[in-house]
């Protein structure tokens, strides 16, 4: 194992071992989320019809909110224990622990996403006329884009005195082209329509903002 997939992996882990503990992420997404499903349910009786076309909108917008709920607690342990600034001193690549960041986001929000789905198909009677695998794979592609550019707008926002407040700022504008590709997937492929172009333009714009994160991740790292 390579050094910097090893220091990937330990930061991974250890992460994964305080939310199990804690269970302060999961918890408040959970809380966000159902009370978005439960608002929503009782504000509007849609049809199925209805249903497919705004169910994309409603879920993607639950699982934005809830997730800067998390991305607001990646950094924080770190600050209290001061270990930012032992890694910056320390000769491991910055990509290392941003990547880890990334991943352990990634697996709250799936986890988010996989309690809370069958309450929004059960609220809304959901079903899709499309290939279901579709989704599956929007909803990889989608939530990629949320954590990826919300861990780093996390580390910029960091040191900044209203950092909870900072985080939506930066992120909502910056992915309103993902939340619409996301959303327009979803509603695409729930009435069985052709959401190729959709899930395309999700694909690119992981790839540009991914590779773009990566570059100067150590120099928000670094930044006083």
């Amino acid at each position: 194992m390579s050094a910097p997939s090893g220091i990937t992996r330990v930061t991974l882990l250890k992460d994964l071992r305080l939310e199990w503990r804690s269970k302060d992420a999961i918890n408040s997404m959970l809380f966000f989320s159902l009370l978005v499903v439960v608002v929503f349910s009782f504000s509007f009786d849609p049809s199925a019809e209805e249903s497919r076309q705004i169910a994309g909108g409603l879920i993607w917008v639950a699982f934005l909110f809830a997730a800067v709920v998390a991305l607001n607690q990646t950094w924080a342990r770190e600050i209290r224990n001061q270990v930012l600034d032992a890694y910056r001193v320390s000769p491991a690549p910055a990509n290392s622990l941003f990547v880890a960041k990334v991943l352990g986001n990634f697996v709250f929000v799936s986890v988010l996403e996989a309690l809370m789905t069958p309450l929004f198909i059960a609220f809304y009677r959901l079903r899709s006329i499309g290939p279901a695998w579709q989704l599956l794979v929007v909803a990889m592609l989608g939530t990629w884009a949320l954590v990826v550019n919300g861990t780093f707008f996390a580390a910029m926002s960091l040191r900044t005195r209203s950092r909870e407040i900072m985080l939506p700022l930066l992120l909502f504008p910056i992915s309103i082209p993902a939340i619409l590709a996301m959303v327009q997937a979803t509603t695409a492929i729930l009435n069985g329509e052709g959401a190729r172009f959709w899930m395309t333009l999700l694909m690119t714009y992981d790839l540009v903002f991914t590779t773009v994160c990566l570059l100067l991740f150590e120099t928000v790292l670094n930044a006083e």
